[in-house]
């Protein structure tokens, strides 16, 4: 099981979307803390200079994360084209 931490960025991009929206994805955050393999299919890892993050597809949003040890460290909530969230 994986501590969720969330960056002062993220928690704002968080709390600035609506309520649903809200809850959504912290529901599969809560998930992905839990058993990462039951959302495989919906987490990439990032490419080029970004290489050590992940990405967490929840609707149109995408959820950026860095996995160390027992932590998961959210550090981008997004809707956006592909070129503007990464």
């Amino acid at each position: 099981m994986y501590e969720i931490k969330f960056t002062k960025t993220a928690l704002r991009e968080l709390n600035s979307l609506n309520k649903p929206i809200q809850e959504l994805i912290i529901r599969k955050l809560e998930i992905l803390s839990q058993n990462p393999n039951l959302l495989k299919n919906n987490i990439k890892v990032l490419k080029g200079k970004y290489k050590s993050l992940k990405r967490l597809r929840v609707g149109k949003y995408r959820v950026i994360f860095d996995q160390k040890d027992e932590e998961l460290i959210i550090l981008k909530i997004r809707v956006a084209s592909r070129g503007e969230i990464y």
